[in-house]
């Protein structure tokens, strides 16, 4: 997905100063293809749920996913890590509230978003080092 909303990833990662613990670049795709199967289970778990709170949910994790995709472009293509940085933690709290209706609904859905919030939270971290740096 990144390379459709950013297709100069590989070249601004390679050049930009990184924190320390950066993995390498094949970690990436790994990480998210992982992430992305586990929220599109969670996601299934909600839809197909008879809660009468499933809307909601699903509206925040719409959100979360728009979210998620925005800032791609902005850190990679606009080169604007602050701003990825400010993205990337309304991020985070969407995801977590997405944790939370999710667990409310179904333990198993919401417990396959912890992971995503544990990624974000390193995500957070390089984000911030990247944007200090450079």
């Amino acid at each position: 997905a990144s390379s459709v909303l950013a297709p100069n990833t590989k070249e601004v990662y390679a050049e930009i100063i990184k924190p320390p613990l950066s993995p390498p670049p094949w970690v990436f795709p790994v990480a998210w293809t992982i992430l992305y199967v586990l929220m599109g289970i969670a996601f299934c778990i909600i839809k197909d749920s008879d809660s009468k709170n499933k809307n909601k949910a699903l509206r925040l994790f719409y959100l979360q996913l728009a979210l998620n995709f925005l800032w791609t472009p902005v850190f990679f293509t606009l080169q604007l890590y602050w701003v990825a940085m400010v993205i990337l933690l309304l991020l985070w709290a969407v995801v977590l509230l997405t944790t939370f209706r999710f667990r409310l609904i179904d333990a198993t859905a919401g417990n396959l978003l912890i992971p995503y919030l544990l990624w974000l939270s390193f995500a957070a971290y390089l984000n911030m080092g990247v944007a200090c740096l450079n």
